[in-house]
């Protein structure tokens, strides 16, 4: 199973100590997929009327959310190094594993079929395989 979630940088009257809270948060949930953006304001909401951050803080903050993202998908990937996965297989040489771990794999599948894939390494944002 793997976790993931979108995470605002930058909400108005976000902290430096509410952010890090968020970044900690990223590791110690085990979260493996991060989908990060920027807050910009909405005209009309509250929250266009909060305090704001300003600007360079929250893309500096959106980065390094983005860097805890890489390493935790890093992470995620490396536990399935050695594994044999089923892989549902979408177009020729890339399946998804059943918690959503995108593997690029040599040999032959037919899209739409499930195959068995041995994790032999990974690029950081795909698993690695052969088929098993």
């Amino acid at each position: 199973m793997a976790f993931g979630c979108d995470l605002i940088a930058g909400f108005p009257t976000e902290t430096e100590a509410a952010f890090d809270n968020t970044v900690r948060l990223v590791e110690e949930a085990g979260l493996s997929y991060l989908h990060v953006f920027p807050y910009s304001p909405r005209p009309g909401t509250p929250a266009a009327r909060m305090p704001p951050v300003p600007r360079p803080v929250i893309k500096a903050r959106a980065a390094r959310l983005r860097e805890a993202g890489a390493a935790a998908l890093a992470r995620h990937l490396e536990a399935r190094v050695g594994k044999v996965l089923e892989g549902l297989v979408e177009r020729p040489g890339l399946a998804r594993a059943p918690d959503f771990t995108e593997i690029v794999f040599d040999g032959e599948a037919e899209p739409g079929s499930l195959r068995m894939m041995r994790i032999t390494g990974h690029d950081g944002v795909r698993a690695m395989a052969t088929l098993a």
